[in-house]
């Protein structure tokens, strides 16, 4: 199943894309789907955003009846704007137990390259049920904590364009706590924006970054927007103060497990046999 794409992604990127998903395929495996991630699904493209394109495999049922598994991990060089690399099921499950967010956000993304029909609806499904938000709001404060360490200072002089990598797991936290860490972000920074309270200040100088990145082919270093800073600042400490504790539920722990193990298996066992990976169109 193909999806379509954006009207300004470059042809000649898509079919670069396309043809390293073809490549993927013949190592034997099943691409279960291919989405972009990055700028472009973050919702803050530039003009000259790379195309970072994600995807989830599956292999066969005898590729793991042998002494040494193979990597769980399918990667591509960078070269020029495309960067293409993707996670087998197995690790993507084993992280998404883990609180990492990273495949939930893939498995939302608005931006799809290929699907096998119904693959990213099973997966969404099973991640409702497993993906623990207080571990996933960890994994974004993580993000933050990385930033704030790269930037040294709410007041001094950044790139502009790495602002959005600081702003966009602050925004996220914040989206959680107004639900009541209940439920998962949207992967998108304009619409998670659109999602929770936060002064207005902030939220128009985000707005007006957003636009002017997506105009600009660099943003060049400077100052951060008062508002922006002030927001940061503010919304870094407070979560950094009051997000909550993990809780070890080991009776949770060992279902999740369990649920997770089964779709794994389900999933193996439904590709076995089929053409390797074709996508239905």
């Amino acid at each position: 199943m193909t999806w379509p794409l954006p009207a300004d992604f470059s042809p000649e990127a898509v079919a670069a894309i396309r043809a390293r998903l073809d490549l993927v395929r013949t190592q034997g495996v099943t691409i279960l789907f291919a989405i972009e991630s990055g700028s472009r699904a973050w919702g803050f493209p530039s003009p000259d955003s790379d195309y970072d394109c994600r995807f989830v495999y599956i292999r066969p049922v005898s590729d793991h009846l042998v002494l040494e598994q193979p990597r769980d991990v399918i990667e591509f060089p960078i070269e020029g704007e495309i960067d293409a690399g993707g996670w087998d099921l197995r690790k993507a499950l084993l992280l998404a137990l883990g609180g990492n967010a990273v495949i939930v956000e893939w498995a939302k993304s608005a931006i799809v390259y290929q699907e096998i029909e119904g693959s990213r609806r099973r997966l969404l499904d099973l991640l409702a049920d497993i993906v623990d938000p207080v571990k996933v709001s960890r994994h974004y404060l993580g993000l933050a904590r990385s930033h704030v360490a790269k930037t040294g200072s709410f007041s001094g002089e950044v790139k502009l364009k790495k602002l959005f990598y600081l702003i966009r797991p602050l925004v996220a936290l914040d989206w959680m706590e107004q639900h009541g860490f209940a439920a998962l972000p949207p992967m998108n920074l304009v619409e998670c924006l659109g999602g929770i309270k936060m002064p207005v200040g902030a939220r128009d100088e985000i707005g007006r970054l957003i636009d002017q990145k997506s105009h600009t082919r660099e943003l060049g270093v400077g100052l951060i927007p008062a508002d922006i800073a002030a927001y940061l600042e503010v919304r870094y400490g407070h979560h950094e103060m009051n997000l909550a504790d993990l809780v070890r539920d080991e009776d949770r722990h060992s279902r999740n497990r369990q649920l997770a193990t089964a779709f794994y298996r389900r999933e193996a066992e439904f590709f076995q046999g089929k053409s390797q990976g074709k996508p239905n169109e």
